[in-house]
């Protein structure tokens, strides 16, 4: 693996490598062992019912932070040398990985800047404030938040952190599927949700190679379908930027890192309406009893709408997060 990331990183970036391995992955995993969760797998005889299959849910809404983010954000930071942890770092989010990148920063002694979308749940902002971190808001319809994420790197000599761009965060991301397969032993298929990439590139990487021949299913919003256009068309495509209730995979275009490992692993790609979105956020809450945010609920959604054909007989499902405030879920589900 490259060094750790020291300055600007992303989509063009020459310090990132094209491959993040099996063993990347357990080595995040030794880093995160005490640090991180080891989050529970739910199981549930009313929704193996209601899907048809056998399911297991990985549930990173009981991860630090409310989401898998905090994986990738310590994975990350931890490998950062002792002078750049004191200059700092910067990352851009619209929630979950602010809030990892911040509570990161604080566990390991560092500081972060965090740039945020005007529009980002307030439950979210407060959380990564509420962590130590600095906050730079930025206008997600017409500002560049990559382009504002590396002047702030360079004019403050902050070490940058991207949500998912980046191969230590990718391998922190895989330790959940990691952790999944471990406990359950092999499964059919894998149903993840895709943002910009990096939890299905990760959770792929570690499920490819301990089950040979599983089904690896991203799951979309329908209006942030980037990663399934971009797979039809062979390379990395922009959408406009999605409205959604999905704000976690409200991505234009995959990273270019991510997309190389998922356009070779990845089965399929199935795409959720935000009303089945909200149906599974209603399901989780009433019959499993827990609490997921929209873009944590897209892979439990799809799982529901009958997306996935021709259905495995064994399925794991990442929750991957929880971070919905209390007047937000209500007015999600009504």
């Amino acid at each position: 693996m490259t060094p750790s990331p020291t300055g600007p990183t992303g989509p063009g970036s020459t310090d990132v490598p094209d491959v993040v391995t099996f063993d990347d992955v357990r080595d995040a995993a030794r880093r995160l062992a005490g640090v991180a969760h080891r989050t529970p797998v739910l199981r549930s005889r009313t929704l193996d019912a209601l899907a048809g299959a056998e399911v297991h849910l990985k549930c990173e809404n009981f991860q630090r932070v409310g989401a898998f983010k905090f994986r990738g954000a310590y994975n990350a930071l931890s490998r950062l040398s002792p002078e750049q942890l004191a200059r700092g770092v910067v990352a851009y989010s619209s929630g979950n990985h602010a809030q990892a990148v911040a509570l990161a920063a604080r566990e390991l002694g560092s500081h972060a800047v965090i740039v945020m979308p005007e529009d980002s749940p307030k439950s979210k902002t407060d959380a990564t404030a509420g962590y130590g971190a600095e906050i730079v808001r930025y206008d997600r319809y017409t500002g560049d938040r990559v382009a504002l994420g590396r002047q702030l790197a360079e004019e403050r000599g902050l070490a940058l952190i991207p949500p998912y761009e980046h191969p230590h965060i990718i391998a922190g991301q895989g330790t959940a599927a990691l952790e999944l397969i471990e406990e359950t032993g092999p499964l059919d298929a894998l149903l993840t949700p895709v943002g910009g990439g990096g939890l299905m590139a990760g959770s792929a990487t570690a499920a490819t190679a301990l089950v040979p021949g599983i089904r690896m299913i991203g799951v979309e919003p329908e209006a942030g379908d980037d990663t399934l256009r971009s797979l039809a068309a062979g390379h990395p495509v922009t959408i406009p930027v999605p409205h959604t209730i999905a704000d976690g995979q409200a991505i234009a275009t995959p990273g270019e890192l991510t997309f190389a490992v998922n356009r070779r692993l990845l089965d399929s790609v199935v795409l959720v309406s935000d009303d089945e979105i909200r149906a599974a956020m209603k399901f989780a809450f009433e019959r499993l009893k827990i609490v997921t945010e929209p873009s944590g609920a897209s892979a439990l959604a799809a799982l529901l709408a009958g997306r996935v054909t021709p259905l495995p007989a064994r399925i794991g499902v990442i929750i991957s997060g929880g971070n919905v405030g209390l007047e937000r879920f209500l007015e999600l589900l009504g």
